[in-house]
């Protein structure tokens, strides 16, 4: 179950959105939210609208039924909250997606691609405006990686008639026509020479990535049905990212949820290029589930 959670706050409209939807998380009993702020060396002048922030993160949080604790860390926010991450070891990590300008800096935001790239955690991305967690959509590469996020949205406290969609996004199909590349060593450009691929061919890839696609979301939908979370699936083509975020956008996602290979690993689509722009540009919140195998590396 998730119990102990730690939450970044640093006064921002995302920082607020996080805390709302920390509050409203039924956390089993027993449970604890950790709220911390963090004063950066150049950000003195800020400590006193840093602890206002870290007391109004209380006084909502204390509306929950669990423990709340409140703490403020000093150096670069991204380090210190990962190493207090890896001290108290949580469930889940809770950040806004950007962070407080002016006065106070940015004390967030890129800190929350920095803590997805390098805590040894969960990470959720908070974006506002907060208006509860009813639409999930789970994406999946088949991985193990993806089994385990979804084996972590199984634990997670969703609000009874929360609804979960799980995605895989099947590459673009192959052009009927590939370039020639020219010979090494020519030292005048060669024209383009095209080169017809076998239509039966490419059909025959098309039908075996579909039907491995289909066996991923499948997967993932019956882990998700057997933990009681209304499940669907869907399948697409195109570019990963791309995808996604227009699903989540048109289909009022409010939580995107995808597995990490974790930092230095050998990169798939996941923690790639693809999570970096769902972190970026996705226009919900987003959940990148660390496995627990790499937090004990």
């Amino acid at each position: 179950m998730i119990q102990k959670i730690i939450l970044a706050v640093d006064g921002s409209e995302h920082s607020l959105a996080a805390t709302l939807l920390v509050r409203d998380l039924p956390l089993p009993p027993g449970s604890s939210v950790t709220a911390l702020a963090v004063l950066t060396p150049l950000q003195t002048p800020g400590r006193a609208a840093l602890m206002a922030a870290l007391d109004k993160a209380q006084s909502i949080l204390g509306s929950g039924d669990f423990e709340v604790m409140v703490g403020l860390l000093h150096g670069h926010p991204a380090e210190e909250l990962a190493r207090f991450a890896d001290a108290r070891r949580p469930d889940l990590l809770v950040t806004g997606a950007k962070g407080l300008r002016a006065t106070l800096g940015i004390l967030l935001g890129g800190v929350a691609q920095q803590l997805v790239e390098y805590a040894h955690w969960p990470v959720l991305i908070v974006r506002a405006p907060y208006a509860g967690l009813r639409r999930v959509l789970l994406v999946t590469d088949g991985s193990t990686y993806s089994r385990e996020a979804a084996d972590y949205l199984t634990k997670f406290p969703l609000r009874p008639g929360a609804a979960a969609e799980v995605m895989h996004v099947l590459p673009p199909m192959p052009q009927p026509y590939a370039a020639a590349h020219t010979w090494p060593g020519e030292t005048n450009i060669s024209p383009l020479v095209t080169q017809p691929l076998e239509e039966e061919s490419i059909a025959r890839q098309a039908e075996t990535e579909e039907r491995e696609g289909q066996a991923f979301v499948d997967g993932a939908v019956d882990t998700l049905r057997s933990a009681g979370v209304a499940a669907t699936g869907v399948l697409v083509r195109g570019d990963a990212a791309t995808e996604i975020i227009e699903h989540a956008r048109t289909h009022a996602t409010d939580l995107i949820v995808a597995g990490s290979r974790g930092y230095g690993a050998v990169k798939g689509w996941l923690m790639g290029s693809v999570s970096r722009k769902l972190v970026h540009y996705a226009g919900c919140s987003v959940l990148i589930v660390r496995s627990e195998l790499q937090a004990d590396a």
